[in-house]
């Protein structure tokens, strides 16, 4: 018999043990005095929302496994409609607003959506561009007036929801969401998350770390904060831009850690790349509450690293950064004391991005590289320690499949024993290169589609843009190929600190000279012998981290051959 599991009924256990806990904090404005005013929720406020919001969604005649998307700003409502959705048995989608319009439209068509929950704007456009959504007949606007386009408003869809609260019964393995990867590496792929995902995502993250109930967080990605609803965590929304997490203000989010106690953080390594400077420019500290920064999305530079500790006033405080992706979430982690103590001086010489050791139950094999899809663990070979191959992980937070794309989820799993429908039968396919050190702990190396293949051998990106990122004026690099495999000229493309930008063509000349000698003095980029600058990499919207190497090669390409002519 399948196991029965709602993910909303997390929230349904917080609100009873913690009723009057604050769940939600959000900004509202300021006062004269220029200090930030806030709206607060308790968890038995927070039940009760998601309760009616789930209730007269089942009243209005949407039915458990029907799909609505929801694009709402990270607010008291996000969260509520969240659980709610969820708690009705219907199938959240959550797409990414900055992934780029041609990417959303693609995606929303994929969804084939019966409705979307949304501000005002995105049902506008739905609007106009309805003959592409013919099923979208649930439709509710959030922040703002309901004008023609039908549907009901947020407040009407609470007003119609039965006294009666309702738990709608879903399986363990039942959808709850599709969610769509960044498409750093390729078009967003819709991943479809069951209710014991979640459940065993809260229950990793928390049992790890040793997050507490009572705890306040500040995530800077809007999804920690259903985790936090999950444990009994206070969220503190933050006063930013969460696509543009590069552009965050240092002030306004230090204004936050210090206004409400905060003692863990979550966010891109943009972020706290930002308040890390901030706090070196200006001498500011970290409020002495503030015990555990989170930060993923991407490989978090040791230069982050060092600053952020430097910025903590609570010396038992550090810097964690959790590695995944959202196929696979959580699966290993390292704390900046480790990086910096033991594994930094490595990877500057090359040895790729350590990222920790797994998480209690997930489960790591480095395979050899292989193009197409390899159907069963029987068919890869397994690489010793030391040897850099693709990743591959199973654990109780791994997906099965990608939204109604057989051929997707078919080159990304791997069977574990010929049989899909025990526990823990597939292995997936991360994309990422790397290898499992001495001690057992996961490297990083890059990802297998950016690795560069020459005559003489594959180069990887990870550890060859770490030579070049030594040289003081470096503030981030990218190797590209130019080129067909396996005859590639490796390519680094370098992005100079804040005003390091070589203006003249004798300053170019120079840093060109100096950068390749740092490659010739190691054999992993002695290869390397073309050095192009340019003002801002090209980076992923979700994290402003990911550097988007797709585009780098053909600009590299045309720089080339623009020198050349």
């Amino acid at each position: 018999m399948t196991e029965s599991l709602n993910i909303a009924n997390r929230l349904t256990s917080s609100a009873a043990r913690w009723p009057d806990q604050i769940a939600v904090v959000q900004p509202n404005g300021r006062d004269s005095t220029g200090q930030y005013r806030y709206r607060t929720w308790t968890f038995s406020q927070l039940e009760r929302e998601a309760a009616a919001i789930a209730n007269g969604l089942l009243a209005w005649g949407v039915q458990p496994g029907q799909r609505l998307v929801l694009m709402v700003r990270p607010s008291f409502e996000f969260i509520a409609l969240t659980f709610g959705l969820m708690r009705a048995g219907i199938v959240v989608v959550l797409i990414d607003p900055g992934m780029g319009r041609s990417n959303i439209f693609r995606c929303l068509e994929e969804i084939n959506p019966d409705g979307f929950v949304a501000i005002p704007i995105v049902q506008v456009i739905r609007v106009l561009k309805r003959h592409q959504f013919p099923n979208a007949r649930f439709n509710v606007t959030v922040g703002g007036r309901k004008w023609l386009w039908g549907g009901k408003s947020y407040r009407e869809l609470l007003e119609i929801a039965p006294a009666a609260h309702c738990q709608q019964r879903t399986d363990h393995s039942a959808p709850a969401a599709i969610i769509f990867t960044s498409g750093s590496t390729g078009p967003p792929k819709g991943v479809v998350y069951e209710h014991g995902m979640f459940d065993a995502q809260v229950d990793l993250l928390r049992d790890f770390y040793g997050i507490q109930p009572g705890e306040i967080d500040l995530p800077g990605f809007p999804l920690f904060g259903l985790f936090n609803a999950a444990m009994g965590v206070t969220t503190v929304i933050p006063d930013m831009n969460p696509t543009k997490p590069a552009c965050v203000a240092p002030v306004r989010i230090l204004a936050h850690l210090r206004d409400w106690n905060v003692t863990q953080a979550f966010g891109s390594p943009a972020i706290w790349n930002r308040i890390g400077r901030h706090c070196e420019a200006t001498g500011e500290k970290l409020p002495s509450t503030l015990r555990r920064v989170l930060s993923a999305g991407a490989p978090v530079p040791v230069h982050v690293i060092e600053r952020m500790r430097r910025a903590f006033s609570n010396p038992d405080a550090d810097i964690h950064t959790p590695y995944g992706a959202t196929e696979s979430l959580p699966i290993a982690s390292i704390c900046g004391r480790e990086v910096l103590e033991q594994t930094a001086p490595r990877s500057r010489q090359g040895a790729g991005t350590c990222v920790g050791r797994t998480f209690p139950g997930i489960e790591v094999k480095i395979i050899e590289i292989t193009d197409g899809s390899t159907p069963s663990l029987t068919d890869a070979s397994e690489l010793p320690r030391g040897e850099i191959g693709e990743l591959i992980v199973r654990g109780p937070s791994t997906t099965r499949e990608y939204f109604q794309s057989p051929e997707a989820t078919a080159a990304a799993k791997i069977t574990h024993n010929n049989n899909p429908l025990l526990p823990l039968a597939f292995w997936h396919r991360m994309g990422d290169v790397g290898y499992l050190d001495d001690e057992g702990r996961l490297w990083f190396c890059g990802r297998k589609a950016h690795i560069v293949e020459t005559e003489r051998g594959r180069l990887f990106t990870i550890p060859c843009e770490a030579i070049f990122n030594n040289h003081p004026r470096v503030f981030r690099s990218a190797l590209v190929g130019v080129g067909s495999k396996p005859q590639q000229r490796p390519v680094i493309i370098v992005e100079p600190e804040a005003g390091e930008f070589p203006e003249s063509a004798a300053d170019q000349e120079r840093f060109r000279t100096e950068l390749l000698g740092l490659g010739r003095a190691n054999p992993i980029t002695a290869l390397i012998e073309t050095v192009l600058f340019h003002r801002a990499l090209p980076v992923d919207i979700r994290h402003n981290v990911k550097i988007f190497r797709e585009k780098l090669g053909p600009w590299a390409k045309s720089e080339l051959k623009h020198q050349k002519g």
